[in-house]
């Protein structure tokens, strides 16, 4: 075969081709013209690859027509369906069947139908039997053309056929040689001719008339017949009758509701609609819905109009109402669930109850389940009424299930013990509204026995929980009342043995601490990030060690955290209280006993540890339980937060930056942690307050909220301690290796190490000091994540844990941050981190042409809160003082140089604080150049600029040292 030559006229056209064992498929080609500008004998198939050749001929629609009829052509056909290389003869000869074209065809003819939808503009031919692609032009109908099915009944036989209309008149398409080109939706080729319909119809209805007037359906098989084929073929499409009746009708309708309660499963709703004396289910997807009456020998199809819209806006309404769609074969309904432990076979009935008048309101009808039991549907409430005693609350309470009221007490048993379903004095049934479980299981638990409910004084905070849960009159006398609005605290002595001072609102902060101790309350210290959340607690737990034992008690906390700040923990504690004796319970050899808890004053361990060993750390009693960073338990579900919770402690505290990271609802487990039932259940709190709050933006619900945890959550922000902090305060964050990090790091230091003892020992070490650069450079690189030397290392690295973790709270609080590193590898670790997490941020190193629009946009763009900066480009020239945290990823050899960094954000015109943090990863080479650091500091300041001088300054001991 020729080459088209694309530098002379040539013409696009496609060509509808019978493929012997895949049926019509479309192909285009390329057809030279002749001179007189006609199609020459040479032409070739166009593909992707080979279709810019031809540019020049090619609209954006014929790219599109290229790369999908590519996805027919048989080669790729093959791929798809069969992975080993294979010649297509081959292919077709052995492995082609007839249930595989069954699952073939469909696909092929998906991609034809949008590609005939984009030629009707465009060259389409007949390919002739020897593969000419240019046999016979086709036109393509400009319209769809309709079918109308007829029946004629008489007394032997009905007689069944077809008709087609187009553009108004009727075409004889029966022995003309037509034929169907593609199946659904269907295309009909017929002299010359393209012709689509209406009505989706599929091509194989219309195959049997293609060569044969009608059909003929014996008397004796007509009533099936009428069942299975006529009925749903009336509800298709057109269908004229002789002999029976079809008559179209429209009626008004009801929706209909009816529970189907699944014992221990998930119960559903079926959703279906009244027409007249017609049932249908909702979304069998029908516009037209037709039964069929027999009468004698008279049939009769009723053929009902649906109003689609309407049934569609009805079920719009029950998912706004908190349904969804089932993802059963049936179309039933279901609650939406947002805890995994909500007990769903009656969740549909207390769905029913809880909207039974919008229900009724718009017209739906309930209906009773199938079987014996009936059940009561309408709202269910409580009505109490709290009155304060000398020692004791009663509470008058009344519960109204639809039109019946019945006295609370009755139903004690039934909450205690978890059970759904309460018999009433008519015999119908009552569901208890699960959230009443929860909320009331308390109350019913600690009430005395009796007829009435009476519960003693120390149950305060479950009072008030009533009081902010429903309808409920509470009175209190003035001691109570001031426990909720306190304002001035009491002085507290700070412990004899801690280091260092408390500023003036660290000092309120443990003043803070010492009110919820009297009280028996827990609660939440949520300074922003850098304020000294752990230097407080630090003080308030060497204070309760020095109490306790002057007492004579004895004491242990426990404190959980992120594996990440262990290590701050650690040298924090050694800072400001070295007298607590700390315990870190972490490790694969960690104690398995907790007897030796009790030789120690604080347990430190982590929420990973703590979800492992829960069965453990249960069984002891702790004097204080302690979260930080306690978002950590967040999520309700979470195995975090069912540990913790199992946990016993006179006292509770949680630290948190961020207790609100994504949602008000975040609040809740913490809460929960602290003081059970401060804010109800947790299905109250998010009707309650997430809702309003975050959806209706209700002011006076997030007042009601700050009321109620006002006592238990203390937060002071940067700005409003200002004038107390320093203008910038640094901190070191101490990053263990992850394991993966740590062998990969343990191997290179043995290589170097062993290479460096044998130059000690031959004499050759001053000529080496290159390779101990490279040594220490590549040691420190792992420090930081070993894939800035290894692309295919896939583990984890501590700091990069770390460092992304803090960031994250620092975000949270609305900060800007700069990033620093002297590795453009480290930088373009944590951009990919970024772009991942759709981090807007900023970046800047040797490479950067446009330094000024980069400042700009950090400096002005309050979306833009990260700047990530190489060192040696950012060193100087920059003015940043829209940063008021900066962050160090790697130390430097030159303390200067990290001073310059700092000096991009703490210059003229910062108002704010400055928070430094260096990242160092513990037990490597960068904790052993601090160390070297601090010994050189004066020399360094002086004499080392460089890391060549640097390495000049170190002895053979150093940096034996160093590799140790």
């Amino acid at each position: 075969m020729l080459r088209v030559d694309s530098s002379k006229p040539c013409q696009i056209i496609y060509a509808i081709a019978r493929h012997e064992y895949l049926g019509y498929v479309i192909e285009p080609h390329v057809v030279q013209l002749n001179p007189n500008g006609e199609f020459s004998l040479t032409h070739q198939r166009l593909f992707s690859n080979t279709a810019t050749e031809f540019a020049n001929c090619l609209d954006e629609t014929g790219i599109k027509l290229i790369k999908l009829l590519e996805e027919i052509e048989q080669g790729n056909v093959i791929k798809k369906f069969y992975k080993k290389p294979i010649r297509p003869s081959e292919f077709f000869a052995r492995i082609f069947t007839d249930q595989l074209f069954e699952t073939i065809r469909p696909k092929i003819e998906k991609r034809m139908a949008e590609a005939l939808n984009l030629l009707s503009d465009r060259q389409v031919y007949l390919m002739s039997k020897e593969g000419y692609p240019a046999e016979r032009k086709l036109n393509i109908a400009g319209e769809p053309a309709s079918v109308l099915f007829h029946f004629r009944r008489n007394e032997e036989e009905i007689r069944y056929f077809p008709t087609i209309k187009y553009q108004g008149m009727r075409i004889e398409f029966m022995f003309k040689n037509a034929e169907i080109i593609c199946n659904q939706p269907a295309w009909m080729l017929m002299d010359d001719t393209l012709y689509h319909f209406d009505k989706e119809i599929e091509g194989k209805k219309l195959v049997p008339f293609l060569n044969k007037r009608y059909i003929a359906i014996p008397k004796s098989s007509e009533q099936s017949y009428f069942e299975k084929f006529v009925a749903p073929l009336i509800e298709k499409h057109n269908v004229y009758a002789e002999g029976f009746t079809i008559d179209t009708e429209k009626h008004e309708a009801i929706p209909m509701l009816k529970p189907i309660y699944v014992d221990g499963g998930t119960s559903q709703l079926q959703l279906y609609f009244k027409y007249a004396g017609y049932i249908f289910p909702y979304g069998d997807g029908r516009h037209i819905s037709v039964r069929m009456e027999r009468r004698g020998d008279d049939y009769t199809f009723h053929r009902i109009k649906r109003s689609v819209a309407w049934e569609k806006g009805k079920l719009n309404q029950l998912e706004a109402w908190g349904l969804k769609t089932a993802s059963s074969l049936f179309q039933n309904l279901e609650v939406v669930h947002n805890e995994d432990d909500t007990n769903q076979a009656f969740s549909i009935f207390e769905w029913l109850n809880q909207h039974h008048d919008e229900l009724k309101r718009e017209g739906f009808e309930i209906e009773q389940p199938e079987g014996q039991k009936r059940y009561v549907f309408g709202t269910s409430k409580i009505d109490l009424e709290v009155r304060e005693d000398n020692d004791w609350f009663d509470i008058n309470a009344f519960v109204y299930f639809g039109p019946y009221k019945i006295p609370f007490i009755q139903l004690k048993n039934h909450i205690l013990n978890h059970k759904k379903e309460f018999t009433l004095p008519s015999g119908e049934i009552a569901v208890i509204p699960e959230q009443w479980f929860s909320q009331y299981g308390n109350l019913l638990h600690f009430s005395e026995s009796g007829d009435q409910i009476k519960l003693r004084r120390h149950h305060l905070g479950l009072v008030n929980d009533l009081g902010n849960g429903e309808m409920a009159e509470v009175t209190m006398n003035r001691k109570l009342q001031k426990l909720m609005d306190f304002d001035e605290l009491e002085d507290v002595a700070r412990p004899s043995h801690f280091s260092g001072s408390l500023r003036p609102y660290q000092q309120a902060g443990y003043n803070w601490f010492h009110f919820l101790k009297h009280f028996h309350f827990g609660g939440c210290l949520a300074d922003d990030m850098g304020l000294g959340k752990t230097i407080q607690t630090l003080a308030l737990l060497q204070k309760h060690k020095e109490v306790t034992e002057a007492d004579g008690g004895k004491n242990t906390s426990l404190v959980i955290m992120p594996t990440s700040l262990i290590y701050n923990w650690l040298n924090e504690a050694k800072k400001f209280a070295p007298k607590l004796r700390l315990m870190v319970h972490t490790g694969t050899f960690r104690y398995k006993s907790a007897e030796v808890f009790a030789n120690y004053d604080v347990v430190i361990t982590t929420y990973g540890i703590t979800r492992i060993d829960v069965e453990l750390l249960k069984n002891y009693f702790f004097e204080y339980v302690i979260l930080d960073e306690s978002q950590n338990i967040k999520n309700p579900a979470s195995k975090s937060y069912q540990s913790v919770k199992q946990l016993k402690s006179r006292y509770k505290l949680i630290l948190s930056g961020t207790p609100v990271e994504n949602s008000v609802n975040d609040l809740w487990t913490q809460m929960s942690f602290i003081n059970p039932g401060l804010l109800g259940t947790q299905q109250y709190f998010v009707n309650e307050f997430v809702t309003p709050i975050e959806k209706k933006k209700d002011e006076e619900k997030a007042r009601k909220l700050q009321a109620l945890i006002k006592p238990f959550v203390l937060r002071r922000t940067k700005e409003q301690v200002a004038t107390e902090l320093p203008p910038k305060t640094e901190n070191l964050f101490y990053c263990q290796m992850s394991e993966e990090q740590a062998s990969v790091y343990e191997e290179v230091k043995s290589e170097y190490r062993n290479e460096l003892l044998r130059s000690l020992e031959d004499g050759t070490f001053a000529k080496t000091q290159i390779q101990v650069l490279q040594g220490l450079t590549k040691l420190r690189q792992i420090a930081n994540h070993p894939y800035m030397i290894d692309q295919n290392y896939e583990g984890d690295s501590g700091k990069f844990e770390n460092v992304t973790h803090t960031l994250n709270t620092v975000l949270d609080g609305g900060h800007k941050v700069l990033i620093f590193s002297q590795f453009v590898k480290q930088l373009s670790i944590y951009r990919n981190y970024f772009e991942e997490q759709k981090i807007p941020y900023v970046y800047l190193d040797g490479a950067t042409q446009n330094r000024g629009d980069v400042v700009k946009q950090f400096q002005e763009d309050k979306n833009t809160r990260v700047f990530l900066i190489s060192i040696k480009a950012g060193g100087v020239g920059l003015n940043l003082t829209e940063a008021d945290y900066v962050f160090i990823l790697d130390p430097w050899w030159n303390p200067a140089v990290e001073q310059q960094a700092i000096d991009r954000t703490h210059r003229i015109g910062q108002t704010k604080n400055v928070f430094i943090y260096k990242f160092i990863t513990k037990d490597t080479v960068e904790e052993k150049i601090l160390a070297l650091q601090q010994r050189k500091l004066s020399m360094s300041r002086a004499l080392i600029t460089t890391e060549d001088s640097f390495i000049k300054s170190l002895s053979a001991d150093d940096i034996k040292e160093i590799l140790r």
